[in-house]
């Protein structure tokens, strides 16, 4: 859930509101693809309900990452324009929130109190994700627990934020099942 808690603690309310009315709702089958390792995205998405498997055809198919509700999936390949490494697969039955591309794009190119906000909330998260993978990463080559709960390392200000960013979250969610 830090992803989202960093994107929507980033971004102000017309941000959020322009890509509550821009984006869609997608429900997917225990199951099925949202992601197809090497297959262009169209979309970047916000998983709203449910869990996803990551898996990667180089690495056997085996799970590398558990996806749960707050996750951003398609980022990467948001920002580099280039396929997706991994595959993800619906667990279970699934709500994500899908922002399409060309629209974020033109956003981005149109915007840029947006563009700056948006860029530095996608930096902080996968700057986030980077370092617990290689906490993970080292953790696991000595064999030691790791806890990915571990919010030591943030400070006052980032705790405002995302405390911010949750109660901008829950806004979206409700706002959804209204719709």
């Amino acid at each position: 859930m830090r992803n989202t808690l960093y994107l929507f603690g980033i971004l102000n309310e017309a941000d959020t509101a322009w890509m509550l009315a821009t984006g869609r709702q997608e429900r997917l089958q225990a199951g099925a693809i949202l992601i197809h390792e090497g297959q262009v995205l169209d979309a970047m998405y916000i998983v709203l309900q449910g869990q996803f498997r990551v898996s990667m055809a180089a690495a056997g198919g085996t799970e590398l990452a558990r996806l749960r509700v707050g996750e951003v999936m398609g980022e990467i390949s948001f920002v580099d324009s280039r396929p997706p490494a991994a595959t993800v697969t619906a667990v279970e039955d699934a709500v994500v929130f899908a922002i399409p591309r060309q629209r974020l794009l033109a956003k981005l190119a149109e915007d840029t109190g947006f563009a700056a906000r948006f860029y530095q909330a996608l930096s902080m998260f996968l700057a986030d994700r980077m370092r617990s993978a290689v906490s993970r990463l080292l953790n696991r080559s000595m064999d030691t627990p790791v806890d990915d709960d571990d919010d030591e390392a943030l400070d006052p200000q980032v705790l405002q934020r995302m405390a911010l960013a949750g109660a901008r979250f829950d806004w979206m969610l409700k706002s959804l099942q209204g719709a």
